[in-house]
């Protein structure tokens, strides 16, 4: 199991002041993510409006796929509100590390968020770097397997269903999922269907 590593005293904000950026102090009640090394090791910490601010530091999300027992696999569709990727479809679950939480605890968090869900088991796959023009994430997947009736609960989200693996394989590459969703599919596909 791969799990983020905290200094004792809280990380430095990041990034750090120089003589030609001085920095600024984040904005009061921003919501700050750790900044890590890809061993899980927190170096710092910064504001989620810095690590999507194109400096690319490395900050760690979590995502989990929620397969039924029939093997399809539930995937949610990117509210047109959502500033990357409107009205995409991606990841049933996808979120940000809040800092100082435990990977499981922001799993189950956002779980909670985005579908109301939190009876499950995860079982984690891998973790993996994903970089955009934008930023840099360690992504750290889980799965769980089950027979969920689950449906959407946040403005983030505009609809979510269960999909054959063989229906996302058709419409990879036709600009109906998010590029991180195709990816970390093509990578994780036989990982799931060996849960079941």
């Amino acid at each position: 199991m791969f799990e983020l590593i905290y200094p004792v005293d809280p990380a430095p904000i990041l990034p750090l002041p120089t003589a030609d950026n001085p920095g600024s102090e984040p904005r009061t009640g921003a919501e700050m993510v750790p900044v890590v090394e890809e061993t899980g090791l927190v170096i710092g910490q910064a504001s989620r409006e810095i690590v999507h601010g194109g400096c690319k530091l490395l900050h760690p999300v979590v995502h989990l796929h929620i397969v039924n027992r029939s093997g399809e696999l539930f995937i949610q569709k990117r509210s047109m509100k959502k500033k990357l990727l409107p009205g995409k479809w991606d990841t049933a679950v996808g979120g940000h590390v809040d800092y100082g939480e435990r990977l499981e605890t922001a799993l189950f968090r956002e779980s909670f968020e985005e579908l109301g869900f939190r009876e499950f088991n995860p079982v984690y796959l891998k973790s993996y770097v994903w970089e955009t023009r934008q930023e840099k994430e360690l992504v750290n997947v889980y799965a769980t397997v089950g027979n969920f009736v689950l449906e959407p609960c946040n403005d983030e989200v505009t609809e979510g269903r269960y999909w054959t693996m063989d229906e996302i394989g058709s419409r990879l590459g036709k600009n109906v999922f998010t590029p991180n969703f195709e990816h970390e599919f093509v990578d994780v596909k036989d990982m799931l269907l060996a849960l079941l």
